[in-house]
């Protein structure tokens, strides 16, 4: 179940207006590599610190080929790639790799965590 709170936002157009309350996602833990591994290696006959180091593996080579622009497929659970923000220019010719401003991560979710965030429980919590 994902916990939601009542958040307050201003208008950024008209600043005298009182603020709205908005639903806002409550994070409910932090599940690391470790324990990813662990829950892994409790559902099938592979070791934990096998499971560990395949994923320390994974991330190390997610992190090289998105290093050199590639998308990364994870199969059905998404696609991950760079998108850089830029600063614009009068023509083409003046864009520059100086151009950037910075990078971040783009993820396209697959079909079944679509899926997944169309079907959850919610939990109004308060404060």
């Amino acid at each position: 179940m994902v916990q939601i709170k009542a958040i307050p936002r201003k208008n950024p157009i008209d600043s005298a207006a009182p603020p709205k309350f908005f639903a806002h996602a409550i994070k409910a833990g932090l599940v690391d590599l470790e324990r990813l591994a662990w829950l892994v290696s409790n559902q099938c006959t592979v070791r934990e610190s096998d499971c560990y180091a395949v994923l320390l593996a994974l991330e190390h080579n997610i992190l090289d080929e998105m290093r050199q622009g590639n998308v990364v497929q994870l199969g059905q659970l998404g696609n991950f790639q760079v998108g850089v923000r830029s600063q614009g220019s009068e023509t083409a010719e003046e864009v520059t790799s100086y151009s950037v401003k910075s990078a971040h991560m783009n993820f396209r979710p697959g079909k079944r965590l679509r899926k997944m965030l169309t079907n959850l429980d919610y939990k109004l919590i308060s404060g």
